[in-house]
């Protein structure tokens, strides 16, 4: 950056103040100016407000989305159709083909099984997005910081060539 165009950078923002500015850059600025870190763990900030119903959704649909609920069901599903088609007498089966009981056990299943999972997936959803604001808000400090360091290189530089100059 030229000096010319550090100086109307300066002007600009002395002149308007932060009012323009978005929440998340004047959180930014604030950083800066106190010297703070920016960096949060996004998991954590959002984990800690989640209450019972959340966590055990979650927990569903992290046992309902793994292999082993996946082979578990499918070992009891083989077992069901065996039990009810050979191994018990016609008089024993209480499931007889088309193992019209089965599928009313599977269809409830899914019919409350489906609307946890997606209730986790949205709060995913929701902690992805505070965690992308996070990351923004962290390049955006790390941003105004190498521009602030490169000024004040330029700045550096400046004196040095003057001192050079006085010298010869």
């Amino acid at each position: 950056m030229t000096d010319e165009r550090i100086r109307a950078l300066a002007h600009e923002l002395l002149e308007s103040g932060v009012e323009h500015l978005s929440e998340t850059q004047r959180r930014a600025i604030m950083h800066i100016a106190r010297k703070r870190h920016v960096s949060r763990n996004a998991s954590q900030h959002y984990d800690e407000g989640m209450t019972f119903g959340q966590r055990l959704s979650d927990n569903v649909a992290k046992w309902g989305g793994s292999w082993f609920f996946v082979s578990g069901f499918g070992i009891f599903l083989v077992a069901w159709a065996l039990l009810n088609s050979w191994l018990l007498t016609s008089d024993a089966r209480f499931d007889p083909y088309p193992y019209i009981f089965l599928n009313l056990i599977l269809s409830m299943i899914a019919a409350i099984q489906a609307p946890i999972i997606m209730m986790s997936q949205n709060r995913q959803a929701a902690k992805d997005r505070i965690e992308a604001q996070l990351d923004y808000e962290v390049n955006l400090k790390a941003e105004l910081e190498i521009m602030a360091l490169h000024d004040k290189h330029d700045r550096m530089h400046a004196i040095l060539e003057q001192i050079a100059a006085r010298k010869v």
